[in-house]
């Protein structure tokens, strides 16, 4: 085959380096504390009642898991409740956020960016992967962005072959 003939990968021989939100998000199990189930007439939290209830639980289901806490129903909750509950899933949970499963898993994706060591992309050119598929929140893509900016040559938004360009140093 002539050199003419033969065909290069300009994508992969290139320097840029590809970075997937979907490797941020969790690992660890995730489950939802819901307040409801322990309220009396689905409208009012008795402290004896839930102290009992909290004491009988299980708690070694939660161990390693994401726990969200939340009441799903209009109710008022007292702050001490959520503290209850916080102290007996500490031990034990790998992680505890006050909120739905969406904002559990949000909170967990933007502390593993959080941990990422960015000045190891120093003087790169990213590709910020744009589909997949896990929902990933557009808090990510903010602060991927934030976190690499000081340290990158530029930042792409898409996939290696059709990007949009975010950032570039002068």
């Amino acid at each position: 085959m002539s050199e003419e003939n033969v065909i290069y990968n300009k994508v992969a021989e290139s320097s840029l380096i590809t970075i997937n939100p979907e490797d941020f998000y969790p690992k660890d199990p995730i489950v939802v504390f819901d307040l409801k189930e322990f309220l009396f007439m689905g409208l009012i939290l008795k402290e004896k009642d839930f102290r009992a209830d909290l004491s009988g639980i299980d708690w070694e289901t939660y161990r390693n898991k994401n726990v969200a806490v939340t009441c799903s129903v209009d109710a008022i909750i007292p702050v001490w409740a959520y503290m209850l509950i916080a102290s007996y899933l500490q031990p034990v949970a790998t992680n505890m956020v006050m909120g739905n499963r969406v904002g559990l898993i949000e909170h967990l994706i933007l502390k593993n960016i959080e941990a990422l060591k960015a000045d190891t992309y120093a003087d790169k050119r990213i590709v910020i992967k744009g589909c997949g598929e896990l929902p990933i929140p557009e808090s990510a893509y903010l602060e991927i962005t934030a976190k690499l900016r000081p340290f990158v040559k530029s930042i792409m938004y898409g996939e290696p072959c059709s990007t949009v360009p975010v950032f570039k140093r002068k």
